[in-house]
């Protein structure tokens, strides 16, 4: 093939095709169910998460830091059963990519996303993303999460494409702008029906 003629497809995963992993709507669920103090929870989280987010501790050290620094009358394995439930998918996002993609769309899908390594495996493998896509290029198994320009870089040194054949869709503007700064077409996801006539249109 042409390397000119190959084209990327570069997607998030979280709030594009899934909830967001662990996002702060499941972390106020979780203080409500488990009766502990939300603020003290997110205070902690928000020191430590990204942390977690480029896979320099596990799951279980980040929740003994968050949430199990105190005795608790529940267990950590009750605990991740929950966080765990919190992932969806949403609309139609994905079984569209999957059909699109098994009708000979000519594009490789990525994914480029920011995930820890245990919500990262558990969801791939739920929803069964290797239906999907071609590779994943996620912050804990590379150690670099967005908007680091290097995790961009690296994910196009995977496919051996320059900025000009790669699109990528995230929901977060802060992060498409990162992408358009490294010259990839970045596209603002806003919900499946636009990004679909998007793409099709690719």
């Amino acid at each position: 093939m042409d390397s000119s003629n190959v084209k990327v497809l570069f997607l998030d995963v979280g709030g594009v095709l899934l909830t967001n992993g662990w996002g702060h709507q499941s972390r106020e669920k979780a203080a409500q169910l488990f009766n502990i103090s939300y603020p003290e929870m997110n205070t902690l989280h928000e020191f430590i998460f990204n942390v977690y987010e480029i896979g320099r501790i596990t799951l279980d050290q980040y929740l003994d830091f968050t949430v199990f620094n105190h005795p608790r009358d529940f267990t950590k394995e009750d605990f991740k059963s929950f966080m765990f439930s919190q992932s969806e998918m949403l609309s139609d996002m994905l079984p569209w990519l999957i059909e699109w993609k098994q009708s000979g769309c000519g594009f490789r899908i990525i994914s480029i996303n920011n995930e820890g390594k245990e919500l990262n495996d558990y969801r791939i493998k739920k929803f069964k993303l290797h239906d999907c896509f071609d590779a994943f290029v996620s912050s804990c198994d590379v150690g670099m999460r967005k908007p680091d320009p290097g995790i961009f870089q690296l994910a196009m040194g995977i496919a051996q494409v320059n900025p000009e054949q790669c699109y990528y869709f995230d929901d977060r503007v802060m992060l498409t702008e990162t992408a358009k700064g490294l010259g990839i077409n970045a596209f603002h996801h806003t919900g499946f029906e636009t990004s679909k006539s998007i793409i099709e249109k690719l």
